[in-house]
């Protein structure tokens, strides 16, 4: 009889779980074949007709300066993004983590921008930074400045800080609950040997966090690389390429004037396989903290 009913709950959660399964087949597992099936033809992504070339295009592509160029550009993108977002998060959670009153109100107001649209926040942004930038400048004694967008020294930083804007609300999260799960008798025994706050931070907290902060490096890495609507809202690539992310190299790629679809299929099977291996390094690092069992 027990077996009966174990039988009919699973033959339950399989009918279930079905139909999710099957979207996520088509949708995803799908796609990604044929993605790799594409990047080995000359398909423009309109004609009916194209030929197979096999590796050939991977052969463009590492003699492209162009596609090196979004990737050297991605890939500081991306690397800022991780430091930023570590250093700033771990700060912000130690002063959400000590603030005694109002604590919940704090947490809800810092965590709205992740609520928001990304496109919408990036369009929110633009209109600050062509209009209201320069009109409030004069106000502090700044005169004749320009939108940090039109300047290609300028212009990634500007698309980071956006992003950071939004994205930092999540990472923070983890940390104050990374920070909420150390023992309070270490901080009582830092405090009876004399620790101050900052050797509490270095010598309690900080050790707790390595796990967190390891995890959070890797989730942003991954999210850095493939940055697209920030940029693309922003400023489409430009100036002069400056924040021509591999993403928006993509798209560009694809749906641009003269469409290389197969061009670009081969440089998303290359960012598939980089963000797959970030994400095997992700998971095992997770299951050796302990990180998932928390």
């Amino acid at each position: 009889m027990h077996k009966k009913v174990l039988n009919r709950d699973r033959a339950s959660f399989f009918v279930i779980t079905l139909p999710a399964l099957l979207l996520y087949s088509f949708f995803y597992i799908y796609s990604v074949v044929l993605g790799f099936y594409y990047s080995m033809t000359d398909w423009d992504g309109l004609s009916r007709k194209f030929n197979f070339v096999w590796l050939e295009n991977y052969g463009k592509i590492l003699k492209n300066k162009a596609f090196f160029n979004s990737v050297t550009v991605t890939f500081r993108y991306a690397i800022l993004m991780v430091v930023f977002t570590i250093v700033i998060g771990v700060l912000l959670a130690v002063a959400l983590n000590s603030v005694k009153r109002f604590k919940t109100f704090f947490k809800s107001v810092f965590f709205f921008p992740a609520m928001i649209s990304s496109v919408a926040v990036a369009l929110i942004w633009d209109q600050v930074f062509i209009r209201a930038l320069p009109n409030l400048a004069p106000l502090f004694g700044v005169a004749n400045i320009a939108s940090p967008l039109g300047n290609k020294q300028l212009a990634l930083y500007a698309v980071l800080f956006v992003n950071l804007w939004q994205s930092l609300a999540m990472p923070t999260v983890i940390f104050i609950a990374g920070m909420q799960s150390i023992p309070d008798e270490l901080y009582e025994s830092a405090v009876i040997d004399g620790a101050s706050m900052f050797d509490q931070f270095r010598f309690v907290t900080l050790p707790y966090l390595v796990p967190t902060i390891t995890v959070n490096a890797i989730l942003t890495l991954k999210g850095g690389i493939t940055s697209f609507d920030y940029a693309k809202a922003l400023t489409g690539g430009g100036p002069a390429r400056s924040t021509m992310l591999i993403g928006i190299k993509i798209y560009i790629d694809a749906f641009g004037d003269t469409p290389k679809f197969s061009i670009a299929n081969t440089e998303s099977v290359l960012l598939f396989l980089v963000i797959a291996l970030l994400s095997i390094v992700q998971l095992t690092i997770s299951s050796r903290s302990g990180v998932n069992k928390a």
